[in-house]
């Protein structure tokens, strides 16, 4: 982390820009910066960043996320070597304390004092607190950053009972963390609806029954008199304007927010009346030299600001503006989609029906807690609307505001059956339509890229608030064929469909019957062989059929290691690790390994699994080893398969001071239940008896946290090239609730994913991603979570060791042979030589003879 340093002299004739603040808009002003050269790296500008907080500039709109396991380094906004790369100097936890505008002067609280050429006001916004008795007493939180957070964390450890003060975005977001906290929760509100910003009073509605129905209490209609306290100054209670009162014992005030401008006030910057930085359209304030930027800005439409994507414009607006270019700021969109405590809520243009003349049309089911209204001018234009329970329309009505629809109104909000819905696809949005509203991205701008990592690297679309990624996908170009190869028209998820339903148990009947007309009759290719043979495995105990994989037509299916039941290495020698469930091992089977490493000459090392690898086996060794194992207890590990691999875990509360949970035995009963279960990508897995997280659950397909209450589940999470932290997909959960929706899970995926897809990579393309897949293994919204659980169920009674199989079948074991003609001859080429008291594949016999040169005749050598 970055730590406060004494400032250096700028270079002659180099201007310094001195930013106060660094919060989103302050860290979107330094990259808009650095895309345009204008850093000391580029030798053109001292770049000077004064902070408050302790750490570097974090994700504010997804602050709520901390509670469902991402830590505050995810959250940050902050490449590790940016202000580094750039030498941009970031002084943490020393706001600016005075600014002397004469002298072009300004003092941060450890006493450095910078001098500007230029001088840019990024302060953010404060915390309103409503004037009320008590408001001050413990137990009393705002909730803005990640230290509020941190404290509302440790305060209800031991409370029962939270109130939010304040039922608008962020008071729904905080009612939703104490919720998840485990604490009985209240919304107090003053208007009469919910987020009265945003939706009007049938939106409003439409949130209030399905908040409701998830066990909140809301209170709308009505503010807080007083915050009462007991003798020890602690909240225990609240009165209300209609004369009732709340019992509660942590209260989250969320009123709103106000531009913090006191730095500009007391140099002598012009205000407003009711607070805001004023600026002209190049965010310019009344001081030629100073800017002002983000919610503390007044904006030359008479707004201050309280959403990213305005301040985002802003902080261009400026970085152009001291680059020499013509840029302005006059306004902006005011659109917002979020979900809260899972609700989706979306509103866009003239929600209200301010606009004189305009006609709501509007659908409403307060059983589904659906709410549609879309506001249309007199000659059909769209002006507006609000969506609530269901937004996928979103990102394609926005854009088209302002615009006569090219379909009747009503048919864009009534559900199917009911003349509706019609979808717009992005072929009807103009190419100027703006796609992504948190970074100003036109779709004309996206259609010039081909992929969405593409798009988001290129333009930032996609990277704030997440809305607009549904719409990019469908703007980028689709492939015509999504067929899983050459001999298949259907994609694996669709194979595994068909084999399922249809009992097939043969790759050749499946090919000659829902193969391509060309393919029929072939021998298939390395796609789709082992794509199929994986999915008969999977289902062979449903099916009826064998699931050695190695058995008559599956044998020719498998990949390169699936052949051997190992892991082939470079020198063409083999690797065997054994399954030591949860990493958990006696001496005695160590012992036993280390005699089989010894024995058979064998590399052995110790794998980030909790496993021991032991490497350089010839293929007509690989069974006289797995004999020495199974005789000892051990079983194959399926190191080298498509399936699970480890359950890795600490060693919980058995021993450590911290656990609070048995992760050791968890860890030991899953890796022997899912153990063998074949998939479209390796599983990986850990269990961590506390949240201190030792075991990196987090960073598996599907991770468990232990906690007071019993178990978080997480999922979609890998560690290498693109490390992805999974997502919490159920809290608190019993060991008999967790294996269930383990089993849902993994069926789900396995039947639902593409060849090698990670569950990283599925999670994020599946349709509604992560709340998609927590609506169907939770909440059973397709209705097939029994069958999942029976499918779970077959594999667990039909799994068999495979070694075991093998070494107890003389006509298995033939194939474990180097040459067919002379089963008893070993392989010449794999060789080893010493290294470090064991051995590595000898490397000269891999590359071969050394072959002298020799120059033509009459020619230089």
């Amino acid at each position: 982390m970055p730590v406060p340093t004494s400032p250096n002299a700028p270079a002659a004739g180099v201007p310094t820009i001195v930013v106060v603040g660094h919060g989103m808009v302050g860290q979107r002003f330094l990259e808009a910066l650095a895309d345009r050269g204008l850093t000391a790296t580029a030798g053109t500008a001292r770049v000077v960043v004064l902070c408050e907080e302790p750490r570097p500039a974090y994700d504010r709109v997804q602050l709520t996320s901390y509670f469902s396991g991402k830590t505050p380094d995810d959250l940050s906004l902050v490449e590790p070597d940016f202000m580094a790369r750039h030498g941009i100097e970031l002084h943490l936890g020393d706001p600016a304390e005075s600014v002397d505008r004469e002298a072009r002067r300004v003092v941060s609280r450890s006493g450095l004092t910078f001098t500007y050429d230029t001088l840019v006001l990024a302060t953010g916004s404060y915390p309103f607190v409503p004037p009320v008795p008590g408001k001050d007493a413990e137990g009393c939180f705002v909730y803005r950053t990640i230290e509020d957070l941190l404290a509302i964390e440790e305060y209800a450890k031991t409370a029962t009972t939270g109130a939010v003060v304040g039922g608008g975005l962020l008071g729904l977001e905080a009612a939703g963390a104490l919720k998840g906290l485990g604490l009985e929760t209240h919304v107090v509100e003053f208007a009469p609806r919910l987020m009265p910003v945003q939706v009007d009073a049938g939106g409003g509605a439409a949130l209030l029954r399905t908040i409701e129905n998830m066990g909140l209490s809301v209170h709308t209609g009505v503010g807080t008199q007083e915050v009462t306290a007991d003798d020890n100054g602690a909240v225990n209670g609240m009165s209300l304007s209609d004369g009732s009162s709340l019992a509660t014992d942590l209260v989250v005030f969320s009123a709103g927010v106000r531009p913090r401008d006191q730095l500009a006030r007391d140099c002598g910057l012009a205000v407003g009346q009711r607070g805001g930085i004023i600026v002209d359209e190049e965010c310019r304030t009344s001081d030629s030299d100073v800017f002002a930027i983000g919610e503390c800005a007044l904006a030359s439409d008479g707004r201050v600001y309280g959403l990213v994507a305005p301040g985002y414009e802003m902080a261009q607006t400026v970085a152009g503006v001291i680059a020499g270019e013509t840029a302005s700021f006059t306004g902006a969109d005011l659109s917002t989609k979020l979900k809260l405590l899972g609700v989706d809520v979306a509103s866009f243009g003239d929600a209200h029906g301010a606009a004189e003349g305009c006609l709501d049309v509007v659908y409403s089911d307060s059983r589904s807690g659906v709410y549609k209204k879309l506001v249309i001018g007199q000659d059909g234009t769209l002006l507006g609307g609000v969506l609530v329970g269901d937004a996928d329309q979103y990102g394609t009505l926005r854009p088209m505001t302002g615009t006569v629809l090219p379909v009747a109104p009503e048919q864009l909000v009534l559900p199917a059956g009911a003349g509706g819905p019609v979808t717009l696809g992005p072929s009807s949005l103009p190419d100027d339509a703006v796609i992504c509203s948190c970074h100003n991205v036109t779709k004309g701008a996206i259609c010039e890229h081909t992929t969405l990592p593409e798009v988001k690297k290129c333009t930032k679309a996609g990277t704030g608030c997440g809305s607009c990624v549904k719409v990019i996908g469908q703007l980028l170009p689709q492939s015509a064929d999504k067929g899983l190869c050459g001999c298949f028209s259907y994609t694996r998820s669709e194979l595994y469909e068909i084999v399922r339903t249809l009992g097939t148990t043969s790759y050749a009947a499946l090919l000659d019957s829902h193969g391509r007309p060309a393919a029929r009759g072939g021998d298939g290719c390395e796609v789709c062989k082992p794509t199929v043979g994986s999915i008969i495995a999977s289902l062979a105990p449903t099916l009826g059929a064998s699931g050695y994989v190695l058995d008559g037509e599956q044998a020719a299916l498998q990949d390169t290691n699936d052949h051997f039941l190992a892991n082939l290495q470079r020198n063409g020698s083999y690797s065997i690790v054994p399954r030591i469930p949860g990493g958990e091992i006696t001496p005695e089977k160590l012992i036993v390994i280390g005699e089989v490493a010894r024995d058979f000459g064998l590399y052995t090392k110790i794998t980030g699994g909790q496993r021991i690898d032991m490497f350089g086996a010839r293929v007509d060794q690989l069974p006289l080893i797995w004999t020495r194992l199974v005789d000892a207890g051990f079983e194959s590990g399926h190191a080298y398969g498509k399936s699970l691999r480890t359950v890795k875990s600490c060693v919980g509360q058995t021993w450590c001071r911290y656990g609070v949970q048995d992760s050791v035995k968890m860890a030991i009963d899953l890796e022997l239940r899912y153990r063998g279960l074949r998939s479209p990508h390796k599983l990986k897995s850990a269990v961590s008896g506390c949240a201190r997280e030792c075991a990196e659950a987090r960073g598996k397909d599907f991770g468990i946290i232990a906690t007071a209450n019993g178990w978080n589940l997480y999922v979609g999470g890998n560690g290498g090239a693109e490390p992805r932290h999974a997502d919490l997909l159920a809290q608190d959960l019993s060991d008999a609730e967790l294996v269930r929706l383990i089993d849902r899970f993994l069926m789900f995926y396995i039947r639902t994913a593409e060849r090698l897809e990670r569950t990283s990579t599925w999670l994020d393309r599946i349709e509604g991603g992560l709340d998609h897949v927590r609506d169907v293994v939770v909440h059973d919204s397709l209705g097939i979570c029994a069958e999942l659980e029976r499918l779970m169920s077959d594999h667990v009674a039909g799994y068999r060791d495979e070694w075991a199989e093998t070494i107890n079948d003389p006509e298995r074991l033939r194939r474990f042979v180097t040459f067919v003609n002379a089963p008893d001859a070993p392989d010449p080429s794999v060789k080893f030589v010493p290294e470090r008291d064991q051995v590595k594949p000898d490397l000269d016999i891999l590359a071969g003879p050394v072959l002298a040169i020799r120059t033509l005749e009459g020619t230089a050598s």
